[in-house]
């Protein structure tokens, strides 16, 4: 009976945190200089859909109005959903794998990576795109990957990953690469705020192209990630302990680790770097709804996608027509909350 509760319990808990990410699109979508009302959103997404669109009626909507909300708005409100699920579902995910609650999707050096490859084409002046994907987030997911490979193999021990090599393997990598991005922004001084732009995170100007290509993969790769909630729960108990429960600790932590180097690497390459997002999220998520990976995971997403879409409309509203970098945004709200998280480790000392 107690099982048929919680099941339930769940349930609603992610059929209202949908529900609350639906009328979030719908709500931040109207906010700008072009006014437009939810209901018009709302209209304007179902007229693209197939079936549905011929009863809909969106002849009392401006064809400019149209064009801005469709074009420029919605796109760039759902790619902040998607970067925010991604970074916060990855971070719940490593936090339980590391079992460190410090632990977000750039701990194993994938932002450093991603960076250091986006900076090599800045720097090198190259213009190309495959699949509609510029050349920038083609070396910004090269470089990731590569820095993730890196940091795997450095930490192996025979068949095993420890974590705890595993992060100071991410440091050090992290670092290094970190040296050789610097670097190379001092020998090119006049790409230099091109770069540093890219690093601090931006969803403007992307178009539908980067989701309609690279959204089908992350939204798979999501949705694998939450089959891994249980064993999850079995490691917290501790890498034994989940030996002798039937968990594969170490065929789960690889498979952790893929999925999310994958899924921040895609992220990264279409957004550069956000920070704080998959750090303060599942902490935040883990003490309203608890440890429970079951739920602790969709929740993650689901609220993640909501506060960076919440970020980017302060990002390019609060001084407009200045856009500011929504990584900032981020940084303003996870810094304060890095460091509540430091006093409290401090006095459970």
């Amino acid at each position: 009976m107690k099982i048929i509760f919680k099941k339930a319990k769940y349930k609603t808990i992610i059929l209202s945190l949908t529900a609350l990410l639906v009328l979030s699109i719908g709500f931040f979508s109207t906010i700008g200089t072009a006014d437009v009302s939810v209901v018009d959103i709302f209209k304007i997404i179902g007229s693209k859909i197939p079936f549905i669109n011929k009863s809909i009626d969106i002849m009392n909507i401006k064809d400019s109005y149209k064009n801005i909300i469709w074009n420029i708005r919605l796109p760039r409100v759902v790619l902040g959903v998607l970067v925010g699920m991604s970074l916060s579902i990855t971070g719940g995910s490593f936090q339980a794998l590391f079992q460190n609650p410090m632990a977000d999707p750039y701990i194993i050096g994938i932002s450093s990576g991603a960076a250091l490859g986006a900076t090599l084409s800045i720097v090198l002046k190259l213009n190309f795109s495959i699949l509609n994907i510029s050349n920038i987030s083609l070396f910004a997911f090269i470089g990731g990957l590569i820095a993730v490979f890196l940091v795997y193999n450095i930490s192996k021990i025979k068949n095993k990953v420890p974590t705890t090599t595993l992060l100071l393997a991410g440091v050090a990598v992290g670092q290094f690469f970190t040296a050789i991005m610097s670097f190379m922004m001092v020998l090119n001084n006049k790409d230099m705020s091109k770069i540093i732009y890219w690093t601090l995170g931006s969803l403007s100007g992307k178009g539908w192209e980067p989701i309609l290509t690279l959204g089908p993969i992350i939204i798979i790769a999501i949705f694998i990630m939450n089959f891994y909630a249980r064993d999850l729960n079995i490691l917290l108990t501790g890498e034994e302990s989940a030996e002798s429960l039937g968990v594969n600790v170490e065929k789960t932590k690889v498979y952790i680790l893929i999925l999310g180097t994958l899924i921040t690497s895609l992220v990264v390459s279409i957004s550069g770097i956000i920070g704080f997002v998959g750090l303060i999220i599942p902490h935040i998520v883990r003490l309203m709804l608890g440890p429970d990976h079951r739920i602790l995971l969709p929740s993650s997403a689901l609220i993640g996608g909501v506060f960076m879409v919440f970020a980017d409309t302060i990002a390019r509203t609060i001084i407009s027509p200045i856009e500011i970098p929504v990584g900032i945004i981020t940084a303003l709200f996870g810094g304060p909350f890095f460091i509540y998280l430091l006093i409290n480790s401090k006095k459970g000392l």
